[in-house]
């Protein structure tokens, strides 16, 4: 119980939902709408003290009597204390209810499940491939500039609703560091790479399946969790014939669903058909890619979530530039996620621009491999 006068000391899973799972989900979202309340207030504030500022101060330069006996200077003086008066009110208030949701970050963080913890939780190293396919997944953290001390988790909904794509184009940072275009690209790939292996862990065995085209094999290095602990549907595909095949299945594989769907018989499907979900990387776009790959890879963007095919872009999109607006859907289709720290988010409430930052494996660490180990082996005796 909270002493008199003080705020209730915040609990993990403090909100509404049928299981813990769920509790938990509801409670980092509403954190995410305080955080935004809280910080809209503030600008809210700040940017009226600065207007009545300007305000008193541009009365006080319109009166001639001001100049006279140092009037206008102290009139200006005023208007300024006024200002910081009203500035350190707003300041105060936010950082009150910054030290609650820091409170709160701090018993809600380490009893997230692994689908929405970070991958330096301990709740990893205790896993166990899931019976049942969660709510949601963690993609990395959001944060605002006044309040750099709190991490909100970033958690979408699953199953996917929309494709990914690592933007591998940008080398400028929102904290002024600049990465060259080869860091680049690998850290894109090894972003993706955390998301795919985050996603084969949290779907039961069978369930979730990644296939990955790299047209060039720039991306070898970076895959190397996934290639060597056989996770994967099939080695990456290499050249132009590779990803003509590949697309060309999992399009027909759309194709087929959607028939089902539309005839009313989803059960109507081949013998032997892998009803699992489906993730498609594609590294270096557009490079071994034609018209008809760029088209397939289109129709997959629009029409596969719907039937579980899933796409994870890593691209720059300056790269596909010559194709003019023909990719402009394409984009639009995709959640932009970013290989280092970005203020690109907004949100539609309260429009802030959150600062994005990708999930990090902690150097030296050996998780994904372990769990992506334990992955594999549930997949073989799901299989035999």
């Amino acid at each position: 119980p909270a002493r008199p006068g003080q705020p209730a000391q915040p609990v993990a899973g403090d909100a509404t939902g049928w299981s813990m799972e769920e509790r938990l989900y509801n409670q980092v979202w509403g954190m995410f709408e305080d955080l935004a309340r809280t910080t809209a207030a503030y600008r809210s504030a700040a940017d009226f003290a600065e207007s009545r500022m300007d305000k008193e101060l541009e009365q006080a330069l319109s009166d001639p009597r001001s100049r006279i006996g140092g009037q206008g200077d102290a009139a200006r003086e005023a208007a300024r204390a006024r200002h910081a008066q009203l500035v350190a009110q707003a300041r105060e208030a936010l950082d009150r209810d910054l030290a609650q949701l820091v409170a709160e970050a701090d018993v809600v963080e380490p009893a997230l499940p692994p689908a929405f913890a970070r991958w330096d939780n301990p709740a990893w190293h205790a896993y166990r491939v899931p019976m049942e396919i969660p709510m949601a997944l963690r993609l990395g953290d959001l944060r605002l500039p006044e309040a750099d001390r709190i991490r909100i988790p970033m958690l979408l909904r699953l199953p996917l609703e929309r494709g990914l794509w690592i933007d591998s184009g940008r080398t400028d940072s929102v904290d002024g560091t600049f990465t060259d275009s080869h860091d680049m690209r690998r850290l894109a790939m090894e972003t993706a790479v955390a998301h795919a292996a985050r996603l084969l862990a949290v779907y039961p065995a069978g369930e979730f399946t990644v296939h990955v085209i790299d047209p060039a094999g720039s991306g070898a290095q970076a895959l190397a969790p996934l290639t060597r602990t056989g996770v994967l549907a099939a080695p990456p595909t290499q050249g132009a014939a590779g990803v003509t095949d590949v697309l060309g299945r999992l399009t027909q594989r759309v194709d087929l669903v959607q028939m089902a769907l539309r005839g009313g018989a989803p059960d109507a499907l081949p013998p032997g058909f892998d009803t699992s979900q489906q993730l498609l990387i594609v590294n270096d776009f557009p490079h071994g890619f034609d018209d008809r790959a760029v088209n397939q890879l289109r129709y997959l963007a629009d029409e596969g979530p719907s039937v579980g095919v899933h796409l994870m872009m890593v691209a720059d999109r300056g790269e596909s530039a010559g194709y003019g607006p023909l990719l402009d859907p394409l984009w639009r289709a995709l959640l932009r996620l970013t290989p280092v720290p970005d203020d690109h988010l907004a949100d539609p409430w309260v429009g802030h621009a959150w600062t994005y930052e990708p999930p990090v494996v902690p150097p030296g660490s050996q998780i994904l491999d372990q769990v992506l180990t334990q992955v594999a082996a549930a997949r073989r005796s799901w299989n035999r």
